[in-house]
């Protein structure tokens, strides 16, 4: 049986930090990130890579690539799925219950950009 190698992974790609997490992004995807303080269709551009490929050989931060920026454009403020919490104390009568939506901003990876360079 062949393996072919997975189109998802073969283009250029960057490891991003946002939020506090961590992302793998590529051009012309879309993400659900965090909420960000930006305007519907604005750019944001995150200087915080930690990895770079360009889809021959990888460059690696420490702990940021300090020439790398990725440039994101804002499509949609949205609300994630609604989480239930539920807490309950067995033999004492008591429960708690609780619903959480996590505020979402979706963005589109416009470029990933290497030293004045865009990859893609």
């Amino acid at each position: 049986m062949s393996t072919s190698p997975n189109p998802a992974t073969t283009g250029p790609y960057a490891i991003v930090e946002t939020s506090g997490t961590q992302f793998w992004v590529q051009p012309n995807r879309y993400y659900d990130l965090d909420r960000i303080h930006a305007d519907v269709d604005s750019t944001v551009t995150l200087e915080n890579v930690l990895l770079v490929n360009d889809g021959t050989a990888a460059t690696v931060g420490q702990p940021y690539v300090t020439t790398a920026t990725v440039e994101l454009k804002v499509l949609e403020h949205r609300r994630g799925p609604k989480v239930i919490v539920y807490k309950m104390r067995p033999k004492k009568k008591t429960r708690r219950k609780n619903g959480h939506r996590q505020e979402l901003t979706r963005v589109q990876v416009q470029s990933i950009t290497v030293g004045g360079k865009a990859l893609a």
